[in-house]
């Protein structure tokens, strides 16, 4: 197994902490890839890939997992040639809470070592960005609406004291004024909303489970459709968080589908994985189990 590490060296915490004192210990077993900009895990993965690397770490948050899968994806037969594995060292790593993965750096260092792997679905994007058309991957969710407008409006540096109370507060401070409608539409089904959220698995910021009934290896994505955005709707979602309990009011519409497209008559930006990577249009569809990822527990 030939490991490539790939890692943000300016991440902060206290499990980025941990990761860089044993950083020396873990150079003779595997190569590591320091990133020096937002979106730079993407090229360094495509090198990786190249060098003929068989496991490409993604050392750091959801974000760093989707940039490091965009990068496998869009190599020629990256896919095939190489597995993804996660040493989860961001805020809330929905993805590796998702397929069960240890949190904790040590753990998952030692679940990477036994060489364990599993097949799951792997979504991809299509839109354009300054009139050149554009495709990105993605891992655990997507949005449009609300969520990604509260993400636009984020202080990171809060963010890195605050952790995802960062993003509580853009939420309130995005439901003031307006709130822009998003039409989806695919696979037989449209509907129309201010907040539409796309899972591949079946939580969204952590441990909650939006999509009760969401299979990684299904071949399809999960659509739920919020027509409104307002206190009530977060007063009830914050009730639901409580008690740990997410019923679908009568005025949402959920399905599933293996293609659809988000549109909008305003600059509506979209998130993958908690990143906003562009604006709708866009068309989402998914790839069944065409992403190898090792260090699954045993």
């Amino acid at each position: 197994m030939r490991l490539c590490v790939i890692f943000n060296p300016t991440a902060r915490g206290n499990q980025a902490r941990r990761f860089r004192a044993r950083l020396q210990t873990l150079a003779g077993d595997c190569a590591l890839k320091p990133t020096t900009a937002p979106g730079a895990a993407t090229a360094l993965a495509a090198e990786a890939v190249a060098e003929g690397f068989d496991t490409i770490v993604a050392a750091g948050g959801d974000g760093t997992v989707s940039e490091v899968v965009t990068g496998l994806a869009g190599t020629s037969d990256g896919l095939a040639r190489c597995r993804l594995a996660i040493l989860p060292l961001g805020t809330i790593n929905v993805f590796a809470r998702e397929l069960g993965l240890p949190l904790q750096p040590t753990a998952a260092w030692q679940a990477i070592q036994q060489n364990r792997e599993t097949r799951v679905d792997l979504p991809c994007v299509e839109f354009a960005e300054a009139g050149q058309p554009r495709r990105r991957w993605f891992t655990q969710l997507a949005g449009a609406g609300l969520d990604s407008r509260a993400i636009a409006r984020v202080d990171w540096q809060w963010k890195q004291r605050v952790g995802q109370f960062a993003y509580i507060a853009a939420g309130l401070s995005a439901l003031r004024g307006p709130q822009p409608k998003i039409e989806v539409g695919g696979g037989g089904h449209h509907a129309t909303g201010e907040l539409v959220l796309i899972g591949n698995g079946r939580f969204y910021g952590g441990q909650i489970p939006i999509f009760p009934g969401a299979d990684l290896r299904d071949g399809r994505l999960d659509v739920r459709v919020f027509p409104r955005t307002d206190w009530a709707t977060l007063l009830r979602f914050g009730w639901n968080w409580l008690w740990r309990r997410f019923p679908v009011p009568a005025d949402q519409v959920c399905f599933r589908a293996d293609e659809f497209e988000l549109r909008s008559d305003t600059a509506m930006p979209f998130e993958l994985d908690g990143d906003n990577v562009g604006l709708l249009p866009a068309r989402f569809r998914v790839q069944p189990q065409a992403l190898r990822v090792t260090g699954i527990p045993g």
